[in-house]
């Protein structure tokens, strides 16, 4: 892959993962009116119901589909898709937000050591440095630019819950990297959001009611539906892509972005003041995810030469 063709996965990545961070805006409207389980559950029906036939038409061969590769898709469903947001909307709901944000910002560290171990992918010593300097600037924004305050924090039983939602997703980004080995981004992420749609069915019965449905208010509604297509749909395939090109390890550095998303747009929709810390938080992630992606001028030209 030529180096402008690299910068341009890592821009799309950019864009995927700052996307993820309008979830956190859109998700506070969508509860106003539905259970959180409730909303994931919208969410991912509303992307499958576009996903579907979008795959159809756009995708003409599709490998056969064997039963290990119906197990992996589930697998896609239950991680990413129920457990992940089972575990963050619980999260979100009892968890103090410093804490819940520090756990949950931990995910690129345990998929860089999921991929190393089961896919063998290798851990450079850059992309540690950056990996290093991006997990510190996204604890430097969710501490508030203290990190006596991290130290600080007491273990309770929500602790569980969002080990499990890091566990989940870090499950969920190697066992894409697997499925992407024979299918493409757009049947990975169709099979996925089918499959985790019927893992929240059960439970979103046991929380939400009809009469919740029809008094929801507009704004819930567009949230939910802003979710389904492009926090959902649009950023999950780009960053599936993204995966595909430059491996898991590597792409989930840019996980890091999301929370900068999130505070930006805090502040800009929500009115929530911008501090220093957000700054100097900012500044880490970004410089950590440039480190991560920075390559030699060797290993550039061996990458023209192959390319051309």
């Amino acid at each position: 892959m030529s180096q402008e063709r690299l910068w341009v996965t890592y821009i799309t990545l950019a864009i995927s993962t700052a996307i993820w961070g309008t979830a956190f805006i859109a998700g506070k409207y969508a509860v106003e009116s539905f259970e959180p389980i409730t909303v994931a559950f919208l969410r991912f029906l509303g992307a499958t119901l576009i996903l579907f036939p979008y795959m159809m038409y756009r995708e003409k061969n599709i490998p056969k589909r064997t039963k290990k590769d119906w197990m992996l898709f589930a697998i896609l469903g239950l991680t990413g898709i129920a457990i992940y947001n089972i575990c963050f909307f619980m999260a979100s709901k009892f968890a103090p937000v410093i804490k819940s944000s520090l756990v949950i910002a931990s995910n690129p560290v345990l998929i860089t050591l999921f991929a190393g171990l089961f896919l063998k992918e290798v851990i450079s010593k850059k992309h540690v440095i950056g990996m290093v300097f991006a997990l510190l600037g996204v604890l430097y924004i969710v501490s508030k630019g203290n990190f006596m305050a991290i130290l600080q924090l007491e273990f309770e039983w929500i602790d569980l819950i969002l080990l499990g939602a890091v566990l989940s997703w870090a499950a969920y980004s190697v066992v894409g990297r697997v499925v992407l080995r024979k299918f493409n981004s757009v049947v990975s992420t169709t099979y996925a959001c089918l499959f985790g749609t019927l893992f929240l069915l059960p439970f979103t019965f046991m929380e939400t009611t009809w009469s919740d449905l029809s008094e929801a208010s507009m704004i819930s509604w567009l949230s939910i539906l802003h979710m389904s297509i492009f926090v959902t749909v649009v950023s999950f395939i780009m960053y599936y892509n993204g995966i595909q090109k430059i491996g898991a390890s590597k792409a989930s550095i840019f996980i890091n972005v999301m929370p900068i998303s999130a505070v930006v747009l805090s502040v800009i929709l929500l009115g929530e003041p911008f501090e220093f810390y957000h700054f100097v938080g900012a500044m880490l992630v970004l410089g950590g995810v440039y480190i991560s992606t920075l390559r030699g001028r060797s290993a550039t030209k061996k990458e023209e030469i192959k390319s051309a």
